[in-house]
């Protein structure tokens, strides 16, 4: 994605406005095992995970192939099978965007490691998972959907950029969308070119209209100029604090501050007008969260 626009194009990118529907809301981290436990962690009336999991254990694979899957993986099908049971979608009619900012980098840490003492003892499986797109091959294998999926990356802003990309995808295409977007730890030296901490996942559906699952509005626009992301409570960022992935926390955590367990419960923190994602260092996102009736 292009870092500047070029002239006369900013009175054209100013009037993209739209809105789609959440009907599907899922996350997981380590002290966030899922969105039921996360929104009231999120909200502050509950305790964050005192026993945290390295990382889940998607049931949507067999305990053989569970073992073998790469975190990437694991994590995202988790939270896919997850977006999926909360919209009350069947998985195999869903399009689909999966967002990561660095892939596998345990992957790719092997890789290297491996070309670099033993190259003819490396593993197949390992290299078959190093591609970007490893854990939409599997979610599309596992569920037997034969709709189309886009995997993508935008460094820092790729949460923003994929979920720009999902919303545009369901509208176009009127019909609903899978979004899904994780990373994981950088292990040895290549942390210091592609830095993350921890797991950490997060999904969607999307519709284009209204329905009976729909849990949230979601209206969007994208702006040129200085792009700063609305970061989350500093409580809150704490607890993804170092994944790459952590710019996804604000939206759920205003999700959160929106949709409360219990809808009679007065909420802690007033809903947010506006929060901002980025798309690039001059081009934003800007969001508006409500709910969906």
């Amino acid at each position: 994605m292009s870092d500047s626009i070029e002239p006369g194009e900013t009175a054209a990118v100013s009037a993209r406005s739209a809105r789609v529907f959440i009907e599907g809301i899922a996350l997981w981290g380590p002290r966030l095992p899922g969105w039921d436990a996360a929104r009231s962690i999120l909200r502050g009336e509950a305790k964050p995970c005192d026993a945290p999991a390295r990382r889940p254990a998607p049931a949507l694979l067999a305990p053989t192939e569970r073992r073998r899957a790469p975190d990437t993986v694991a994590v995202a099908l988790e939270v896919a099978s997850a977006a999926c049971a909360s919209a009350g979608r069947e998985p195999r009619g869903l399009a689909s965007v999966f967002a990561s900012t660095f892939g596998d980098t345990a992957v790719s840490d092997y890789l290297c490691r491996q070309l670099a003492s033993a190259p003819l003892d490396t593993s197949p499986t390992k290299f078959h998972n190093s591609v970007h797109n490893a854990a939409a091959g599997y979610w599309a294998i596992a569920t037997g959907c034969p709709e189309p999926y886009t995997a993508l990356s935008a460094y820092r802003h790729t949460f923003g950029a994929g979920l720009a990309l999902a919303c545009t995808h369901a509208i176009a295409d009127e019909s609903a969308v899978l979004y899904v977007a994780y990373d994981i730890e950088t292990p040895g030296p290549l942390a210091t070119m592609s830095p993350s901490r921890g797991a950490l996942g997060a999904a969607f559906v999307l519709a284009p209209d209204r329905s009976p699952h729909a849990k949230a509005r979601l209206e969007f626009r994208v702006q040129p100029g200085e792009a700063r992301a609305t970061p989350a409570r500093a409580a809150n960022a704490a607890l993804v604090e170092g994944n790459a992935m952590g710019s996804c926390l604000v939206v759920f955590e205003t999700l959160a501050d929106t949709l409360p367990a219990d809808a009679a419960a007065p909420a802690p923190h007033p809903p947010r007008r506006e929060i901002v994602l980025t798309l690039a260092p001059r081009l934003a996102l800007r969001l508006a969260i409500g709910q969906a009736s």
